[in-house]
């Protein structure tokens, strides 16, 4: 982990309304001139929130990105638009495109939901055990740094942008794996980190976190992010209990169970492209 305690920097610096430019911090694994898909769910979440307030409270239950093609550290256009209004449920979709030329790179739906504050029979000897949230595991306190970027030659988003704090390892024989993850830059620079941008952010490393396939033999690319959250999260760290699941036909997924310190708050999948390098 190389600069993730000092927060220096940004992922993206604002061009203009609506056009931001990755910085290096952005950078992903397979390609040093490609974002890793982190940065590239993170600000989208950024451009859902920022979506001109209607009044309504509204708390992203769901999100959805799909990456089309690789996004380069090249200026990006990030379009919204409330596809289907409304007071209880709403849905935001998103673009992103490339500036110079309006090639779709990645497109996201957001599925929100009014907050409100609605009783809940926790005291029923019955129903409020199982209205209870899965507690967390142990915190990040107890976790361990594990070098996810060994031989990396450039700045990049997994290795200078974030910080790992393992419960559990990945083994050969693969299996779940607990990791801790804080985002230590902003999306966009003097903007606080928001819960759903932080979650957003590093809910992609579940294919890399989880790998049972070697680094140096295949790839296992995610070509999709779903989230889905029923809990605010509240603090910094996002726990992510994760496992991959491999098919023989080229096509495998990720699983990851999504908690803060305090519990569970929700779940995310990922579609994965498996190749030989």
């Amino acid at each position: 982990m190389r600069g993730a305690d000092e927060g220096e920097g940004s992922l993206f610096e604002r061009v203009d309304e609506g056009l931001v430019l990755p910085t290096e911090l952005a950078r992903g694994p397979w390609n040093p001139g490609a974002l890793h898909g982190g940065p590239v769910a993170a600000v989208i979440a950024q451009a859902v929130e920022e979506v001109i307030d209607d009044g309504v409270d509204w708390f992203v239950a769901r999100l959805t990105v799909d990456i089309e093609r690789p996004v380069p550290l090249e200026p990006l256009a990030i379009d919204t638009i409330v596809t289907r209004p409304g007071r209880k449920v709403s849905i935001v979709d998103a673009t992103v495109t490339l500036a110079a030329t309006g090639m779709v790179l990645a497109r996201a739906r957001a599925l929100r939901i009014r907050s409100a504050n609605i009783a809940m029979p926790y005291e029923d000897p019955l129903v409020g055990p199982m209205l209870q949230r899965e507690p967390a595991p142990e915190g990040p306190e107890h976790g361990t740094h594990h070098d996810i970027a060994s031989g990396l030659d450039y700045v990049a988003f997994h290795a200078d942008a974030v910080e790992h704090r393992y419960l559990t390892l990945p083994e050969p024989a693969g299996g779940e794996v607990f990791d801790w993850i804080r985002m230590t830059v902003p999306v966009l620079p003097d903007r606080p980190l928001t819960p759903l941008q932080r979650v957003a952010g590093v809910a992609d490393f579940a294919n890399g976190i989880s790998h049972v396939l070697p680094f140096d033999t295949h790839l296992f690319i995610n070509a999709d992010l779903t989230i889905h959250m029923f809990q605010p999260m509240k603090g910094e760290w996002v726990g992510m209990a994760s496992r991959s699941h491999h098919g023989p036909h080229g096509v495998g997924m990720s699983d990851t169970a999504l908690f803060d310190t305090d519990g569970r708050i929700g779940r995310s999948e990922q579609s994965l492209l498996l190749e030989l390098r």
